[in-house]
């Protein structure tokens, strides 16, 4: 019997210690907010700035949380007012020089280079008097800086995004991640999309045309109307209007830039003197070079190639004469015209196709009749040499019939 209350004894439980309640825990909180208070005083002109909100009308409780917060939120503000000052800066620093290169002030933007003006010194003065010149320097100009200013916008802004979520303590990481993969996505997806605005800009960039200049993209050919970062509209001759990718523009033919060269190749007999038509050419175009009327679309002296070609029916003289931009084709027009006046007062052959009927019919005994030339008068190029002696040519036509199975 002792030895069981003494194992009851020896096995006795500790007494738990009792939990401290809700009340001593609020007890305790007050007491600390107290201190703080007490500690920190946000009283009105204390110099503070919970004492400056106190001083706006705010009660004690909102002036201390707004304290609390007071850093976070300065730098939240820090962080917007200088994305919002750099923005500002960018987008006027880009204003200015887009404004001066439409204007024709800076040599940026300009295909009047040194280059050019050693290579050709009457090239400079052939872009500068080019129509539409301007216009193109002017568009390409506006054109790429609002490219430039939508690309700072909306780089400064996404820094600004992403510098405020670090603030609150976000963890940026997989954000960043996230925005890798979705880049990826749409890279793949849009690729096509992503080219034809890259080579829209590099084609802006390098002047490679522009408003008003009649170029050859290969199966579009006409005037360009509209340059666009991502379309480029050419009309045609026949009016048809053309929309052309410039992703798929794999070479570009300008006859619009700088000046530009009207080649005539005039054909004359073979029986004309080479060295008089070509002093007719020379005068012909010297003639037109010389009039008040055609010296704005004449840049240089005409040049008389001299002969191009032999051809089966002519003699091909090539004449060249450099005109202004877009002027070539009425300056040829011109020049063919006075050609054609000239040679006819000369009494200088042109050659054209010509061609010989033969007329078949059926005699009486339904045999048929010899063949007969068309009562025509003969050509140069019909002139036959006369028959051999013994044989006519009655009977010379009948020998070729008979071999011909006619």
């Amino acid at each position: 019997m002792l030895t069981h209350l003494l194992a009851a004894a020896g096995t006795t439980q500790p007494t738990p210690t009792p939990s401290p309640s809700a009340s001593a825990v609020e007890g305790e909180s007050a007491l600390d907010r107290a201190n703080d208070r007490v500690e920190t005083p946000c009283l009105i002109d204390d110099g503070s700035v919970c004492g400056l909100l106190r001083g706006w009308g705010l009660d004690d409780r909102l002036a201390r949380a707004l304290t609390g917060y007071g850093a976070t939120v300065l730098q939240i503000l820090l962080i917007i007012a200088l994305g919002l000052a750099l923005r500002w800066l960018l987008r006027r620093a880009i204003s200015r020089l887009t404004e001066r290169i439409a204007a024709g002030e800076t040599g940026v933007g300009r295909r009047t280079g040194v280059a050019t003006a050693e290579a050709d010194p009457g090239a400079t003065a052939a872009i500068d008097l080019a129509p539409f010149a301007g216009e193109r320097r002017a568009q390409r100009a506006r054109t790429v800086g609002s490219v430039l200013q939508s690309t700072t916008t909306a780089v400064i802004w996404v820094t600004v995004l992403l510098l405020v979520l670090g603030v609150f303590g976000i963890n940026l990481a997989p954000l960043i991640a996230g925005a890798g993969v979705l880049g990826v996505a749409l890279g793949f997806g849009s690729q096509t999309l992503v080219k034809d605005f890259l080579s829209g800009i590099f084609l802006i960039l390098e002047d490679q045309y522009g408003v008003g200049d009649v170029v050859d993209l290969g199966d579009a050919n006409g005037t360009v109307e509209a340059v666009g970062l991502r379309v480029t509209r050419v009309r045609a001759v026949d009016g048809t209007v053309w929309y052309v990718r410039n992703g798929e523009i794999l070479r570009v033919g300008n006859q619009s830039q700088g000046w530009a060269r009207a080649v005539l190749d005039v054909n004359v007999a073979y029986g004309e003197d080479v060295t008089r038509v070509q002093d007719l050419l020379r005068e012909v175009a010297h003639e037109l070079f010389e009039e008040p009327d055609w010296a704005e679309l004449v840049l240089e002296e005409p040049e008389v190639w001299g002969v191009e070609a032999l051809a089966p029916g002519a003699v091909v003289v090539r004449l060249v004469v450099k005109t202004a931009p877009l002027e070539q084709w009425k300056v040829a027009r011109e020049m063919r015209r006075r050609i054609k006046a000239r040679f006819d007062r000369e009494g200088v052959e042109i050659p054209f196709p010509q061609s010989t009927v033969w007329l078949r019919s059926e005699r009486e005994d339904g045999a048929p009749a010899p063949a007969s030339i068309s009562p025509e008068a003969p050509t140069q190029q019909d002139r036959r040499e006369p028959p051999p002696p013994g044989e006519t040519e009655a009977s010379r036509t009948a020998d070729v019939q008979d071999r011909s199975g006619l």
